[in-house]
């Protein structure tokens, strides 16, 4: 086992996972800590280390709001169930799992990127153990990152300092641990040219945001984003807008400093960090992913529509019932107008498809309700061939069975358990199918970290149901539930006449 490796900045010991067979490296320094001069900078060079680090607990977690254990709650109920939980500035650390015995076996790697809104989250919670995937045969890496104020505010002396790099820090510690296993994960039997990043949620709009970026040649070979491809289907409706531009971000810096009662980067930089958590909290700002010309370049969905990304596979996916939207109107008349504004022409289709023209208004709504991943999902699948790339992508839909007293459904997050392979962790009741479903989620995920295609044999040694790659002509997916089955099925109505419109293609 490889229970010691040399790296760049010096030796590092791990500790047996659960399964002796896996090695856990937890806590190894991929940057200079974030803190003084280095806050609000792009990550620096980690320092060398003198004799040997012992890698056997998580580092501190981002900077974030203290989360309080709150039944009502399902996210602390799930996951943060450690509400003193060590938190600090100097959070720049990634986490290794191996099966290697031997530094040159070349085996496939993951990166991953936790969600959170940019706003909390961190590598320490319970699903996110790397120790099931590696027992597949993968070296697993999880990346710590700067979040809200500290990973994504901006300010003119900031971007008078760095010019290169004046925002988006939370996505550069992204980029940065990246680049280290880049350089360094052949000291843990991985393979530097076979990684594949993935993230859930902001983890996966993360990987968007790395997909696009055109300082990443050659940095990874193939990408998973689950509940991370975001656009707007109703105007004024969906998930949160982390994108700014340069100059807007600016701004609420200089008023963010005021705030603090600072006027310069000097003195922002010696506050404490706790101050500055909790003036932005305060604030109620929620900032995200900064167009700054440099690491970004634009809405990286409107990027990859056309083509502007680098050219890997991506495997797609949502839960059954997360970010639904409806449009606002307060009656008919008002959903047919705001009909007419969004799709003008097309919009009596679309008001024939909604039963407008006969039903309540409540009983329209819920026929317009369409979910805006899977919306987002297969207007990149439509311009993936329109736009010649036709590389190889696939979709799912989570649609699991999920036991409790809370009767949650399919929320946002849930599918984290399966696919990680870590259900045991959990308070739910799962049984027999969901520990079935787990595994052969995680074989499926498996296998496409290690070639860009999903299919191939089961843990078991039976084969996997096939995964057909999603074109516009056959836009099809795997569905997850009792079991993993392909499911030929269309999309239905609405959900074509909303792609089709947003192609000019209606008619």
């Amino acid at each position: 086992m490889l229970r010691t490796v040399q790296v760049e900045n010096g030796a590092i010991q791990g500790l047996p996972a659960a399964d002796p067979r896996i090695t856990s490296f937890k806590g190894i320094p991929f940057a200079a800590p974030p803190v003084g001069d280095n806050r609000w900078r792009a990550p620096q060079p980690a320092r060398d280390w003198n004799g040997v680090l012992r890698a056997y607990e998580f580092a501190p977690v981002p900077m974030q709001v203290r989360q309080e254990i709150d039944v009502n709650n399902i996210y602390t109920r799930e996951w943060s169930v450690e509400p003193d939980i060590a938190m600090g500035e100097d959070c720049l650390y990634l986490n290794v799992w191996t099966p290697a015995n031997f530094a040159d076996e070349k085996l496939p790697v993951f990166v991953w990127y936790f969600g959170g809104g940019l706003q909390v989250g961190h590598t320490a919670e319970m699903e996110f153990d790397g120790e099931r995937i590696a027992r597949r045969g993968v070296v697993v890496v999880t990346v710590g990152y700067r979040l809200n104020a500290f990973g994504f505010l901006c300010h003119p002396e900031i971007t008078a300092e760095s010019p290169e790099a004046p925002a988006n820090f939370g996505h550069l510690d992204q980029q940065a641990a990246t680049r280290w296993a880049k350089r360094n994960i052949g000291a843990f039997g991985g393979d530097p040219d076979n990684i594949t990043i993935g993230g859930q949620s902001a983890g996966g709009g993360s990987v968007m945001n790395q997909l696009a970026s055109p300082q990443n040649e050659g940095l990874f070979r193939r990408a998973i984003v689950q509940s991370g491809v975001f656009t707007k289907l109703y105007p004024g409706i969906g998930s949160p807008n982390f994108l700014r531009d340069l100059e807007t971000a600016e701004r609420e810096g200089v008023r963010f400093f005021a705030s603090l009662g600072v006027s310069s980067l000097a003195e922002a930089r010696k506050l404490d960090a706790v101050d500055v958590r909790d003036k932005y909290l305060a604030s109620k700002a929620f900032w995200g992913t900064v167009v700054d010309g440099k690491f970004n370049v634009g809405d990286a969905f409107q990027l990859f529509l056309q083509n502007k990304r680098w050219p890997v596979p991506v495997l797609f996916g949502h839960t059954s019932s997360e970010f639904f939207s409806v449009p606002e109107a307060g009656t008919i008349e008002d959903f047919k107008k705001m009909a007419a504004d969004l799709f003008g022409d097309d919009a009596e289709a679309f008001l024939t498809l909604c039963g407008a023209h006969s039903g309540r208004l409540d009983e329209v709504a819920k026929k317009a309700s369409a979910s805006g991943i899977e919306y987002a999902i297969r207007v990149a699948g439509q311009a993936n061939a329109d736009s010649g790339a036709n590389l190889p992508l696939y979709y799912y839909n989570f649609d699991a069975d999920i036991p409790g007293w809370d009767d949650p459904g399919t929320f946002h997050s849930v599918d984290l358990w399966f696919f990680f392979e870590t259900l045991a962790k959990c308070w739910r009741p799962f049984v027999g199918k969901h520990y079935d479903l787990a595994r052969q989620m995680c074989q499926y995920w498996t296998n496409f970290i290690r070639s860009g295609d999903p299919n191939g044999p089961d843990s078991t040694g039976e084969e996997l149901p096939r995964w057909e790659p999603y074109t516009p002509e056959a836009p099809y997916g795997m569905r997850f539930a009792d079991r993993a089955e392909f499911a030929r099925e269309q999309p239905g109505e609405l959900m074509k006449f909303l792609v089709a419109h947003y192609f000019g293609k209606i008619g």
